[in-house]
């Protein structure tokens, strides 16, 4: 085996049994409060929050979370990060933030910067590597460790604005990368600096031969449509006969179960999925092994984590919320509970409400799943209907037609009343009232509030079975084609009409 696949195989296996060691819980999550406030005390938004007076009383957290309000990006950028774009120094963090990672946002939004300092890069880097060690668990060949990672990533290519530096958080991280990582990391700098999606396919598409990959990251849409084109370029039967060294798919970001389907079909050998919630504020987990169900939580990575019950208590029907909104730890939350997951970083966030619904399935171990977002659920009339039930309805439906819809999108539809459907399947043979009674069967069996609403005040909903290929046409004909975006699974009133016009309906 030659010195590099040696090298990451000793250093993963030596990183594997530290880290096998570690119980992290709550009292380092305290340490990590701690360690922000302290850090940050001298800056603008530490002397406005009195952060000093926090660190002198008995109770840091309770005079935290009195002091400190939780906060949407709108409001914090108007308040304070704008200001940090400016140049200002030591505003909500110390020192000036120099990069600014720029997230894909939802279809129709703008792009939001989200600050990154020298420690945040420093904590992707430590979880990084923190991660590659679980391939020491995995029982890999030897070959294995002397392949490639392709990122099936954004453009690494930054702006450099008068203030400061942005782009997509590759390009960030890219560039701080070290060398003796890069020459692992596929497709290389010329390809990922490219900004034209479908040019960097057709050129990773015929470079794939002279690549051996054995792991494979990003979104399951586009690195499914990448193995796909490889597969039908070359007339392979599956991705291994190219890549026989594939074993590891590392993905985030959506839920997996409907792409299942997909790369079994393009696949001749087990390759091992191990999801990871890293976003542009932060590394927040990643699963420890493909049998556990959950993300474990980073309790030390420099992100202080609260917990708000996603409910009517403390969200209104659009999703925003409310003043009495109370914030738990993770020694106080419950298994079962959606969340709305608010994050103070070492990147100068600071109670900064993500957008993102997440469930503790194990609390002792600190293990989360993904459920959805704020805004991403229905409730034209009171049925609550969140995308982890529209998830469950999808699967479970797609179970019992053995049919899978990879992409989906849904609306509520005021002026009728209803929930309208679109779901995307190359099975265009099926009937879709047949499917759509069974899936709303299924979604009344699983929200109560759901079927109240269907039984008194909400219309049978409509839907309409389209191929996939719709959906990434309708993202790049919003320029929101590959990289990080992901086509939103609920339409708000803007995105609907868009949605609607692009698929000749409006």
């Amino acid at each position: 085996m030659p010195l590099i696949g040696r090298l990451l195989k000793t250093t993963t296996a030596l990183s594997y049994r530290k880290n096998a060691r570690k119980t992290l819980g709550y009292k380092h999550q305290l340490e990590v409060l701690s360690y922000l406030l302290s850090k940050s005390k001298s800056t603008k938004f530490g002397i406005s929050h009195e952060f000093q007076e926090i660190l002198n009383t008995s109770n840091q957290l309770k005079k935290f979370q009195k002091n400190v309000p939780v906060t949407s990006y709108d409001e914090f950028y108007e308040k304070w990060l704008k200001y940090s774009l400016l140049g200002e120094k030591d505003n909500t963090w110390r020192g000036r933030i120099k990069y600014y990672a720029l997230s894909s946002g939802t279809t129709g939004s703008p792009s939001k910067r989200i600050p990154i300092t020298v420690e945040m890069i420093r904590s992707f880097q430590k979880t990084s590597i923190r991660q590659l060690s679980l391939l020491h668990g995995l029982d890999l060949p030897q070959s294995f460790f002397n392949t490639s990672l392709l990122a099936v990533g954004g453009s690494t290519k930054l702006n450099y604005k008068e203030t400061h530096v942005e782009g997509d958080l590759s390009g960030i991280l890219k560039k701080h990368t070290s060398f003796i990582i890069s020459p692992f990391a596929k497709p290389g700098p010329r390809i990922s600096g490219m900004s034209d999606w479908n040019k960097k396919l057709d050129v990773m598409v015929q470079r794939a031969p002279k690549w051996d990959i054995g792991i494979i990251a990003g979104i399951p849409s586009w690195c499914l449509m990448l193995m796909e084109r490889i597969v039908d370029h070359y007339q392979l039967d599956t991705i291994h006969d190219i890549w026989p060294n594939l074993h590891v798919y590392v993905h985030g970001g959506v839920f997996m179960e409907p792409y299942l389907e997909r790369l079994n079909r393009i696949s001749k050998h087990k390759i091992n999925l191990l999801d990871t919630y890293l976003a542009s504020e932060g590394y927040f987990g990643y699963q420890l092994d493909g049998s556990r169900r959950g993300m474990k939580l980073l309790m030390n990575n420099g992100i202080f984590f609260e917990f708000i019950p996603f409910n009517s208590e403390y969200f209104d029907e659009s999703g925003k919320i409310k003043p009495n909104a109370q914030a738990y730890t993770v020694s106080q939350v419950k298994e079962g509970v959606d969340y709305a997951l608010v994050i103070s970083t070492n990147a100068g966030l600071w109670r900064y409400l993500t957008g993102d619904l997440v469930r503790f399935v194990d609390t002792e171990e600190y293990e989360i799943i993904i459920t959805g977002r704020i805004r991403q659920f229905l409730s034209l009339c009171g049925e609550h209907l969140s995308l982890g039930n529209i998830h469950e309805g999808l699967l479970e439906t797609g179970n019992k037609f053995d049919i899978q819809f990879s992409e989906f999108t849904i609306y509520a539809d005021a002026e009728k009343q209803c929930h309208s459907w679109f779901l995307g399947s190359s099975d265009l043979g099926v009937d879709p009232q047949e499917i759509m009674k069974y899936l709303d069967e299924v979604l009344c069996r699983l929200n109560d509030d759901y079927k109240s609403a269907r039984k008194y005040s909400l219309a049978t909903p409509q839907i309409k079975i389209l191929e996939p290929k719709t959906f990434y046409d309708f993202m790049e004909s919003i320029g929101k084609v590959g990289s990080q975006n992901k086509m939103p699974r609920v339409l708000n009133a803007e995105q609907s009409n868009k949605w609607l016009h692009f698929i000749n309906e409006a």
